[in-house]
């Protein structure tokens, strides 16, 4: 159902009133136009109150000779039953009336009356003498080019016709300017945006509650998160590039120097083995920031995760599977991709195992909060200072006066945060006196619903 605010209701309201206006105009216009049309004419009623008036004057001086004389004078010039009859419609012209004329007496009309558009005959007008209504008067069939309507059909095309569809024009060309007007400034966004990621739709049109103010505010939304990515691409592009200048500076040292050609070869590999790495992680970075923010999930057993991340941390490290203890229960399931969480808790144990101290152990620990689980990895190294538990899941932070580094770049805590969001999940740390707890929280597997027997 559309929104109280939306297109569709402005679109609706802006129909209907077009519709009623369209019925109200044609009906009115329409039964003005038609009562004005099926009158007579000035000239007609001029004509006829002419005659009425010679009718009278022969009557006057010669009497129903004069009449009859004036009858046949008049039927040479118009067509049509001519009558002159006096108060009690009986003829002054001596000569008896017909049976049509009488039907014509009977169904006459007035000059100011309205003539009908379904007579197939002249109708019969009756006129007053001029000079003595109540003596008598004259009735004639109306002449044909006197007769009203003549003009009616083009009038009808006009009004039921042509201004309908100037109406509608009307009601489309204000909806195609209204809906223009916004279009103009999302295209208008849209294109200084490909010059300046920092083009944004303005406030105004962002804040509109219609599907317009939607589009503008996902639209801004886009633009953020474009923007923050290709900052984020930058940045990384400028710190790698800064970070293989010194791999890149020693193996010119090394290739310069008088070492052995062992020495040399284990140099290569080391430096070789660090730029790998680095650009690996730079990349996976760089992956997990322009995919998706959500990734597929499904029932996973954190215990069981943890084992296979240990085992591979174990083989790296060369620790012995026992110090990298796991204390989640066995049963315990949340929802989340396999692939991702393997990832965020190898760069974890990875970075616990690089400033654990001689003896150190890693363990994964946990419980369940409400509809979700919340994990930590536990080491006993000498944590971070407090005002920089977040920097530290900034990429190429490395607080090296604090856990001193052994190689790395700074880039697992990033990829970790990033592959935990990923799966719905958020990611901090705090320290543990002694080392350092990185929290994870993920939402729980619900169990099945009891089947109802």
């Amino acid at each position: 159902m559309p929104g109280r605010r939306s297109v569709f209701w402005k679109l609706a309201l802006l129909l209907s009133l077009s519709a009623v206006l369209t019925v109200a105009l044609s009906w009115t216009l329409t039964r003005e136009v038609a009562d004005r049309v099926v009158l007579l004419g000035d000239e007609a009623k001029t004509v006829l109150r002419g005659y009425a008036g010679e009718a009278y004057q022969a009557w006057r001086r010669d009497g129903e000779a004069g009449v009859a004389r004036w009858l046949d004078t008049l039927s040479t010039r118009e067509p049509g039953d001519v009558m002159v009859v006096d108060g009690a419609d009986a003829s002054l012209s001596g000569r008896p009336l017909t049976e049509a004329q009488r039907a014509g007496l009977r169904f006459q009309r007035r000059l100011d009356w309205r003539m009908s558009f379904r007579m197939t005959a002249m109708p019969y007008i009756g006129v007053p003498f001029p000079q003595a209504p109540e003596a008598g008067g004259l009735v004639m069939q109306l002449p044909p080019r006197y007769m009203p309507g003549a003009r009616w059909p083009l009038w009808k095309a006009l009004l039921l016709g042509v201004m309908p569809a100037l109406i509608a024009l009307l009601a489309g060309g204000l909806l195609y300017w209204r809906m223009m007007v916004p279009l103009r400034q999302l295209q208008g966004r849209v294109r200084a945006f490909q010059d300046d990621p920092a083009a944004r739709v303005d406030v105004d049109l962002a804040r509109r509650g219609d599907e317009f103010g939607e589009l503008g505010r996902r639209f801004n939304q886009m633009a953020e998160r474009v923007a923050g990515v290709l900052e984020t691409q930058r940045r990384l592009l400028n710190d790698l590039s800064h970070e293989l200048r010194t791999p890149l500076s020693r193996l010119v040292v090394a290739l310069e120097s008088d070492l052995s050609e062992a020495d040399l070869r284990r140099r290569v590999a080391r430096e070789v083995h660090a730029m790998r790495t680095l650009v690996g992680d730079t990349l996976a970075l760089g992956w997990h920031d322009t995919e998706q923010r959500t990734t597929a999930t499904e029932p996973l057993a954190p215990a069981a995760v943890w084992e296979l991340v240990a085992e591979n941390a174990a083989f790296e490290s060369g620790w012995p599977a026992e110090r990298f203890p796991c204390r989640v229960p066995v049963e315990a399931r949340l929802r989340g991709n396999l692939n991702d969480l393997a990832q965020a808790l190898e760069n974890l144990v990875r970075n616990a195992v690089r400033y654990s101290p001689v003896g150190g152990r890693v363990a994964l620990e946990g419980r369940l909060e409400g509809d979700h689980w919340h994990l930590w990895v536990a080491d006993q190294g000498p944590g971070v200072p407090e005002d920089r538990l977040e920097a530290i899941f900034d990429p190429f932070v490395r607080l090296d006066g604090a856990r001193p580094a052994d190689g790395g770049f700074g880039l697992g805590l990033s990829i970790a945060r990033r592959a935990v969001a990923r799966q719905g999940g958020t990611l901090w740390a705090e320290n543990g006196h002694p080392g350092l707890r990185v929290h994870l929280r993920l939402p729980a597997e619900q169990p099945l619903p009891e089947a109802v027997v």
